[in-house]
């Protein structure tokens, strides 16, 4: 789904922007990281968070512009709740590779290369080992 931002997005707009445009470059689905849904009543949001690996569950009101900040941001782990009222979907992802990060877990494998060029050049950590396909995006930002 694509928007027209307004002439001066805010900054947690534009991180959101940045890691959808991400996965979408590295041929990873931004739906894999960020569930986005509709005023969903909580029966609902709890069966549809039952089904979910590991993303970040973004809660909108259907009257709002898309570039109006979410009613709520969680994050949900093999269909459990791990957190909640995550100040926006940038952080909520940060928190997310975080989390995964200090548990020793395992990426999940469709968001593979998003983790990984997350991790190893933006934070750059452990940097000297890249796939093929974050090398090329690393150098690519680098020209």
């Amino acid at each position: 789904r694509f928007i027209s931002l307004p002439q001066n997005p805010s900054v947690e707009k534009r991180r959101e922007c940045f890691l959808k445009a991400l996965c979408v470059y590295l041929n990873e689905s931004p739906d894999d990281l960020i569930k986005e849904f509709q005023d969903v009543d909580p029966e609902a949001q709890q069966r549809l968070s039952e089904q979910l690996d590991v993303v970040v569950y973004v809660i909108q009101h259907k009257e709002v512009e898309p570039t109006d900040d979410p009613e709520d941001v969680k994050m949900i782990k093999e269909g459990v709740e791990v957190l909640q009222d995550v100040k926006d979907v940038a952080n909520g992802c940060s928190l997310l590779l975080g989390l995964i990060y200090c548990l020793n877990l395992d990426y999940p494998s469709k968001l593979k290369y998003t983790f990984k060029f997350i991790q190893k050049v933006l934070m750059d950590m452990d940097g000297q080992k890249l796939s093929q396909k974050v090398q090329v995006l690393k150098g690519r930002l680098y020209e």
